[in-house]
């Protein structure tokens, strides 16, 4: 991952799945919004394990990148047998991918087994699959916070953003536990998801790009990768300042985004609900005044038969009375 193409690749994959993650909640919220059940991940009409599918081939690409292409041995290991300590941060990244190759084996895994249908049962598969999905979320925070390589120059402050990014995603997968239905978090977690795509293809351009590097620092190859160096405490806090800088923008641009993406798919999808709606209202404003209606005319007839029968009464009282 300490190279342009290893951010942005695994950038794009966190890109496509936020973004496929968010169009669904929404799409689903939207049709069925008394019902909504937030799914950990979502299948498709011609293959169903689609999703899980993409995400396993993708971690499996990453991990043989980080230990076989990457290195110039082609392998992970020195000669006596060890991890050198130029390929740390490579293994690192191999784990992370390796947490999320198996949530997504896993969830299928659990998806196909034979179980029973009883609800109780679909609660445990939604549950184990969350469960799954947190812990890669954890080991991911956990491992970028440990990270091997340098936390105090810039690349280490995007890294520290990132981490706030991750965060979030880890707190609203694992309050999913307690609240299934709250369409808010699955939001807040497919924007953090897409956030995290953008945020790694943003570093890719801003630390491996010489172009885009801040004034005063440039590229230094140490250890086998390229780490960008300040020349003095004043190019650093600047080069700090700006990853700072991009943050807030992109957090603006993104709730931007999100929200605008919501009104827009509410248009798309729900029109056809807000028309159900009203022909429900009218539907009922007729069956009122429908109501009203032959209520009306059944007190006419009452009355026109009461009136019939009193008549008649008094008649045949009339006829019978003694002279």
């Amino acid at each position: 991952m300490g190279s342009f193409i290893g951010h942005v690749l695994p950038g794009i994959g966190f890109l496509l799945l936020g973004l496929w993650h968010l169009f669904n909640h929404i799409k689903l919220h939207t049709l069925h919004p008394t019902s909504y059940k937030s799914p950990t991940w979502f299948p498709t009409s011609n293959l169903r394990h689609l999703e899980l599918v993409l995400i396993i081939a993708g971690c499996f690409v990453f991990i043989v990148i980080e230990h076989f292409v990457g290195p110039k041995k082609h392998h992970p290991f020195d000669s006596d047998g060890t991890i050198p300590n130029n390929h740390l941060h490579n293994v690192e990244h191999a784990v992370i991918a390796l947490t999320i190759f198996t949530y997504a084996l896993l969830s299928l895994i659990i998806d196909r087994a034979a179980l029973p249908a009883a609800r109780g049962v679909k609660q445990v598969r939604r549950s184990l699959t969350l469960f799954l999905a947190a812990v890669a979320f954890a080991q991911e925070l956990l491992l970028f916070r440990l990270h091997s390589t340098d936390h105090m120059g810039a690349e280490g402050q995007y890294h520290m953003l990132l981490q706030l990014i991750i965060l979030v995603s880890l707190i609203t997968t694992l309050l999913g536990f307690g609240f299934p239905n709250s369409f808010m978090l699955s939001f807040v977690r497919s924007l953090s998801i897409f956030f995290q795509g953008v945020w790694f293809i943003l570093v890719g351009f801003m630390l491996w790009t010489p172009a885009l590097i801040t004034k005063g620092c440039w590229m230094n190859h140490e250890e086998g990768h390229y780490v960008v160096r300040c020349d003095g405490e004043a190019s650093l806090h600047r080069a700090k300042s700006i990853a700072n800088l991009l943050f807030s923008f992109f957090v603006i641009g993104i709730a931007v985004f999100g929200a605008c993406f919501y009104l827009r798919m509410v248009r798309i999808y729900g029109e056809n609900v807000d028309y159900f709606s009203l022909d429900l209202k009218s539907d009922k404003r007729e069956d009122k005044n429908t109501d009203g209606v032959e209520f009306q005319k059944t007190n006419e007839l009452s009355g026109s038969y009461k009136s019939f029968i009193d008549d008649h009464v008094h008649v045949r009282i009339f006829e019978l009375a003694p002279t």
